[in-house]
């Protein structure tokens, strides 16, 4: 997730809850370019989450349109929509 000053989207999120020395090893091993941060949730609470670094947006996928991202991961592993009045225009 990318923070912005303006003209930004809701997403689905997961709360988890960890204890500290959980929250350190977990940190740990984040790798770049994601980061924890403080995102902004819609009940008003701010806990730590997953951000991006800048230099990790190159070529990137933007998932905001599908809600989240398990709704992104769902989209891949669906086929996508047929067009089906192409098919009855150009019967074979």
């Amino acid at each position: 997730m990318l923070r912005v000053d303006s003209g930004g989207a809701a997403i689905d999120a997961e709360v988890w809850l960890l204890p500290a020395e959980g929250f350190a090893r977990f940190v740990a091993a984040v790798p770049a370019p994601l980061c924890i941060g403080t995102v902004l949730l819609a009940d008003g609470t701010s806990p730590k989450g997953f951000l991006v670094e800048p230099e990790g947006l190159a070529g990137a996928e933007d998932v905001t349109r599908f809600g989240g991202w398990r709704a992104y991961l769902a989209s891949l592993a669906s086929p996508p929509p047929v067009n089906q009045s192409a098919i009855e225009e150009n019967p074979r």
